[in-house]
């Protein structure tokens, strides 16, 4: 890893925009209901990616992650994001799958308008 390059953690969260069907939430909510649990009213699906990147400060990795979201990783018609980032300490495993830890709680990222 090049000197000037920091180490983060980061968890991106991708869901269904409201008022978008969420086929998969539904399903679930039908086949608890057939499981016996009652009381179950929404069921909301989505996916969590989790992966490590090096940058030169968490302002660069959050506008990399950003990019990211809006190129490949969701698509802001019908979803938006959430991305939680954590620096990690310098000489710190950077382990497959680790728990993103103590970090600021995410905040929604909506993709830049035209």
């Amino acid at each position: 890893m090049p000197a000037n390059q920091l180490s983060f953690r980061v968890e991106i969260r991708v869901t269904p925009r409201e008022g978008i069907v969420d086929p998969e939430g539904q399903t679930i909510a039908r086949a608890l209901e057939d499981l016996g649990y009652r009381g179950v009213s929404r069921v909301g699906s989505g996916r969590l990616l989790k992966l490590e990147l090096q940058a030169p400060s968490g302002e660069d990795a959050r506008d990399l992650v950003t990019r990211m979201c809006e190129e490949l990783i969701a698509n802001p018609v019908i979803e938006r994001y959430e991305i939680r980032l954590e620096p990690v300490a310098p000489g710190a495993p950077l382990e497959p799958g680790a728990p993103a830890g103590p970090a600021a709680p995410a905040e929604p990222t909506e993709p830049a308008k035209p």
